[in-house]
């Protein structure tokens, strides 16, 4: 199959008629073999059933929709291990993502050889509430990760097939898959500039508690990029540095009071900063250890309820 297009969903019955409509008119006319996948994440409203609805006039789609909601990362992980694309194109469902866009995303990944286009809302309808966080997650991962785009978290990006199948995304990582897909060696990333539209229908899932788990989760695919595959050389470097600093103060207040006869050692600052720098060292060393251990075991961490499948 020459596309699959992952849409992840919560509460959008008002726009999937129009989006479904306008993805087979724009794909139709590419004349490539096709589906489109809708991740339903525990929505409330109609969402499903429109969805199988939609079924019945539209072969290209098919469906799984979670028990609960579990979020974006989860839905696209999903959509991930069960599409069949060569390219993988994904937008969101609310209809503020274009899917006039697909033809040139898809051309950019199969004709040009990119691994990874992101799409670039370079002028945003949403309002200084999710702008402004927005902007700052971009120019810290920016920064931190290096790679140079201007919208990490744009839902409308387009993937090869085996980037998808490489990957995991969970908790709030979907808005750093760029970093991801870099660490897993799929470097030839870029960015497309795309329209935004106003949103027509619904509400916005954006929340404040987003921007601190966006941050943990950043904290967390740095570590994970570096030493994933050796926490003992984070955990152990640390810890040597520090066991070593103690020992090295409680030696030399161990001389000071064998041969020059210094009283109160063990009142000393210096104490107490030598004996913690040594149990904090050897916890390091011995974290270190159980971080290699885990590491070995596959996680299981991307397992979730489905309701049912179309």
């Amino acid at each position: 199959m020459n596309l699959s297009i992952i849409i992840p969903l919560l509460n959008e019955e008002e726009s999937l008629p129009e989006l479904v409509q306008r993805i087979g008119q724009v794909v139709d006319a590419m004349g490539i073999t096709y589906e489109l996948l809708f991740i339903d994440d525990g929505s409330t409203d109609r969402s499903w059933k429109i969805i199988t609805e939609l079924k019945e006039k539209f072969s290209f789609i098919r469906a799984i929709k979670f028990r609960r909601n579990y979020g974006k990362s989860a839905a696209l992980q999903i959509g991930f291990q069960d599409c069949k694309g060569e390219v993988v194109i994904t937008m969101d469902a609310d209809l503020q993502d274009s899917p006039e866009e697909i033809p040139d995303l898809y051309k950019m990944i199969y004709d040009d050889g990119f691994d990874l286009v992101s799409g670039w809302k370079k002028k945003r309808h949403d309002p200084l509430g999710k702008t402004i966080p927005s902007k700052l997650f971009n120019g810290t991962t920016r920064k931190l990760s290096g790679i140079p785009l201007h919208d990490f978290n744009c839902g409308l990006k387009a993937y090869k097939g085996e980037l998808v199948k490489a990957i995991e995304v969970y908790g709030e990582m979907h808005r750093y898959i760029p970093v991801i897909a870099h660490a897993a060696g799929f470097t030839k990333i870029t960015e497309k500039v795309v329209t935004h539209h106003a949103r027509k229908h619904g509400v916005s899932k954006f929340g404040l508690e987003r921007v601190m788990r966006g941050y943990l989760d950043l904290a967390s695919i740095m570590f994970v990029g570096k030493f994933g595959k050796r926490p003992m050389h984070f955990f152990g470097s640390m810890g040597t540095v520090l066991g070593f600093i103690g020992v090295g103060l409680l030696t030399y207040l161990t001389i000071c009071k064998l041969f020059l006869e210094q009283e109160g050692i063990a009142s000393r600052p210096l104490f107490y900063l030598g004996m913690l720098l040594v149990i904090v060292g050897v916890q390091l060393f011995i974290a270190g250890f159980l971080a290699e251990m885990i590491s070995r075991v596959s996680p299981h961490r991307n397992t979730y309820a489905i309701e049912a499948e179309i």
